[in-house]
């Protein structure tokens, strides 16, 4: 089973992930803010990625510093998880639309941390949820995972279908690069010989 468990304490936040890569998508998630709640159990769901999460910040100042927390902290947890990333897909990509909203991700367990990202929110806030906040938790994500990422909403008028269709994506896409390949077992997924 290609699992860890990672804490990360600051001045700021709390932060606790509990993963297991190898899992059927099972789900407790409880960080403070609501939204992210409800996008962190897209990725478990749709990466049947088995996810334990817990975040204790600031949340009286603002969501940022637990959203960017708990993105740095799921980027260490998945960077332990994968280990040399042998027998791994390592790239994996996903389309996911709702209703008019349409969303890719692609993703490059590289080695090279890297987003790029394109999403044309129609809207500053989702409720209480500033928009801008789910850039934070990506990079958070992809500087810890050591992960290239590209996500790009294609279409939407709704910004929450906008931003669940990100997160879908992104559930989907890691699902597909963290499958073991049964054709490559053991195998870097690299000429180098190393990610």
């Amino acid at each position: 089973m290609r699992t860890a468990d990672i804490t990360r304490n600051t001045q700021e936040t709390r932060v606790r992930v509990a993963i297991n890569l190898d899992g059927t998508g099972r789900q407790s998630i409880n960080t403070g803010v609501p939204f992210l709640d409800h996008m962190l159990d897209q990725i478990a769901r749709h990466g049947l990625i088995d996810l334990d999460i817990h975040c204790d910040g600031d949340v009286h100042i603002d969501d940022h510093h637990s959203v960017e927390d708990v993105g740095i902290t799921l980027g260490q947890a998945f960077a332990a998880a994968v280990g040399n990333k042998a027998g791994m897909r390592r790239y994996g990509h996903a389309y996911v639309p709702l209703d008019e909203a349409l969303s890719r991700v692609v993703i490059d367990f590289s080695g090279r941390p890297g987003l790029f990202y394109d999403v044309p929110y129609t809207r500053s806030h989702i409720g209480r949820f500033d928009v801008d906040l789910a850039r934070e938790f990506f990079q958070g994500f992809v500087n810890h995972a050591q992960a290239t990422l590209h996500i790009d909403n294609l279409k939407g008028e709704n910004a929450h279908h906008q931003c669940e269709t990100v997160f879908k994506a992104f559930g989907r896409a890691l699902r597909m690069a963290i499958e073991l390949d049964p054709r490559s077992e053991g195998v870097i997924p690299s000429t180098k010989g190393v990610l």
